[in-house]
């Protein structure tokens, strides 16, 4: 397994729902990041597919010019995913509390994640279940950043360096049973320390780790 029980621990053991009882209507990654995130999804992602976003928030980043069959949405927050208006349906569940996801098996071309991995607890439940819900060929995107609620990550993110991050979310893949050998993006900001502290654009790192299903013949 990738983790063990005391790199789960979080700072703050309250229960997620309490922490995202109220909206936050921010963006938690900059312009840059959002950018280089709407172009990889342009770019891997197909028209008229069923998208399922995990995680998700009042934005899902995906491109305007690309219409889907239905775009599923999960989170913590009715009033972020009321907001999205990408989103055909949402359902709110607390997957550090019941990883089982109320979907059909292989009913989703994709499965997204952005800037939220860092807050699961049982990474290996939740893969799994993204595993289950993709169409044989489907896609899974998890990005990330630098950026947390820091109270609220697992204490393996919480202490790791980038490139630790990196390896964590392959080893959530390569652990999961079914997904092709994952593929990594990383484009670290090549900003002055000094520079990213002020918040300048361009100053968030932009990570992502991409695998697809197998095809039936070799699940």
């Amino acid at each position: 397994m990738p983790l063990n029980p005391a790199q789960r621990n979080k700072l703050d053991p309250t229960d997620d729902s309490q922490f995202y009882e109220f909206p936050r209507f921010v963006t938690h990654v900059d312009e840059s990041f959002i950018q280089q995130l709407t172009d990889l999804y342009r770019e891997r992602l197909k028209p008229n597919t069923r998208i399922f976003d995990l995680m998700s928030s009042w934005v899902s980043h995906l491109p305007d010019d690309l219409e889907f069959a239905h775009v599923e949405g999960h989170g913590l927050n009715e009033e972020e995913l009321a907001r999205n208006p990408r989103l055909n349906h949402y359902f709110i569940q607390n997957l550090n509390r019941t990883p089982r996801l109320p979907l059909e098996d292989q009913s989703f071309d994709a499965v997204l994640n952005a800037v939220s991995v860092q807050y699961l607890q049982y990474p290996e439940a939740i893969f799994s279940e993204i595993h289950r819900v993709l169409k044989p060929g489907g896609i899974a995107i998890v990005s990330f950043s630098n950026r947390m609620f820091f109270q609220k990550a697992i204490q393996a993110w919480r202490e790791g360096s980038e490139s630790d991050r990196i390896h964590l979310v392959q080893q959530y893949f390569e652990t999961t049973p079914g997904f092709t050998k994952p593929e990594v993006i990383a484009r670290p900001s090549s900003l002055p320390t000094i520079l990213r502290m002020m918040g300048l654009p361009g100053s968030d790192p932009f990570y992502a780790v991409i695998a697809s299903r197998q095809s039936s013949r070799s699940d």
